[in-house]
């Protein structure tokens, strides 16, 4: 949606989900001057001129999107105001990266106390190496240099589906993007960009999610809609718990009939065992028989849901340590950042409230599996980042009632 402001003409972006993130920003675009329209799955985003190139801090803390915003409409409108980046407590979400990575490009940045300020008579494209391959330090890199002078050589990028696919949509509208080994992206500017289509993938943080949700309750659960090469980690993990597959072009199904083994995994940037399902993973470990180890490299404090698991009666004991893995860059720091799970734990309801998008759906799983009823409090968390998630729980049987205080 946010490179969709870079076309002459209007983009349509299908297959798209109806979760919290995507009303967010499509009102970020509406105060920026652009107009989003929704048709169901689809949405197009027809830009319109920026005459006002700053994002109201209305949405400050709301999501990551507005940092992705700076390099647009540095182009849009030679400068620009963001406030500042929220979206989940998982920790530091460092805006550095793109600050480096806009200033090497020409642009002036000043970060202050409630956003980001920018400006640039013209961009020019550079070598950037960023010291982590952040996903949202890709994205702005890319959205920023398909429209500077000259070439852009970016090193140490993510490669994660999701980048990939971006810079597939940009290419769709006339960007010179090559994909290089070594996480390297080149990036040759061109003069202006057209409007695009693109139907998204599916989601793979959701597809595990429901995956898992059918292993913890001893039940079988289909997804359709995501392909096998977006799981291909998650699946060998889960299959080396002893869970089962079944695995089509069209859909997975995952089941586990002679229970789960522990497991020791440690999260890291992708192909790796990516940071957004060490969540569900979380619960899933408290019911396989045994001592499981879950290492976090990602996000320094990832683990702020286990409080809530633990009132469950999830048995987690949290470390600084580096568990589960090789030593990570929370070495030797005050980072609580691998967690030692026992399994099989009885579960019983409890009254919680979730703190993020995927502590919350982690929140759900165990309330499914304990032993009477659960209130479950800030479900606006899991419908910022799922798809009809009360919709989708009660196709599977769970019974879920809106409580109203």
């Amino acid at each position: 949606m946010v490179a969709a402001m870079l076309g002459e003409g209007e983009s349509t972006i299908r297959n798209a989900p109806e979760v919290g993130d995507v009303e967010i920003t499509g009102a970020m675009l509406e105060a920026l001057g652009h107009t989003v329209e929704r048709n169901g799955p689809d949405i197009t985003v027809s830009p319109g001129a920026v005459t006002e190139p700053r994002v109201p801090r209305a949405f400050t803390g709301l999501n990551r999107i507005p940092i992705l915003m700076v390099g647009p409409l540095l182009h849009l409108a030679g400068e620009a105001f963001v406030p500042l980046v929220g979206g989940d407590p998982i920790g530091r979400r460092p805006v550095d990266f793109h600050v480096d990575a806009l200033r090497a490009m020409g642009a002036e940045v000043e970060v202050g106390d409630t956003g980001i300020s920018a400006r640039a008579s013209r961009l020019y494209g550079a070598r950037i190496d960023l010291p982590y391959p952040s996903v949202g330090a890709t994205e702005t890199v890319l959205m920023t240099a398909v429209l500077a002078e000259g070439k852009t050589v970016l090193r140490g990028a993510a490669m994660e589906p999701e980048v990939v696919e971006l810079a597939l949509f940009l290419q769709r509208m006339g960007a010179h993007i090559e994909l290089s080994p070594d996480r390297r992206i080149v990036i040759e500017g061109v003069d202006k960009l057209k409007g695009a289509s693109t139907r998204l993938a599916g989601d793979r943080l959701e597809a595990f999610s429901y995956l898992v949700a059918g292993l913890i309750t001893r039940g079988e659960v289909r997804v359709h809609g995501c392909t096998q090469d977006r799981l291909v980690t998650a699946i060998t993990t889960l299959a080396r718990m002893g869970a089962r597959f079944e695995i089509t072009d069209e859909w997975i199904t995952a089941s586990a009939p002679d229970g789960l083994r522990p497991a020791a995994v440690h999260t890291d940037t992708h192909p790796g065992y990516m940071t957004d399902w060490q969540q569900p993973l979380m619960v899933l470990f408290t019911q396989a028989e045994g001592m499981s180890v879950l290492h976090e490299t990602v996000f320094e404090n990832r683990l702020v849901y286990v409080p809530a698991l633990k009132k469950m009666g999830c048995e987690i004991e949290v470390f600084s340590a580096c568990l589960g893995g090789p030593a990570c860059r929370f070495h030797d720091s005050n980072s609580v950042h691998s967690a030692v799970v026992r399994g099989v734990s009885k579960l019983t309801g409890a009254d919680v409230t979730m703190p993020d998008v995927r502590a919350g759906f982690s929140a759900v799983l165990a309330a499914s599996v304990a032993d009477g009823p659960s209130t479950l409090r800030g479900v606006h968390h899991i419908e910022r980042g799922y798809h009809r998630p009360a919709e989708q729980f009660a196709s599977l049987g769970l019974k879920l009632q809106p409580v109203t205080v």
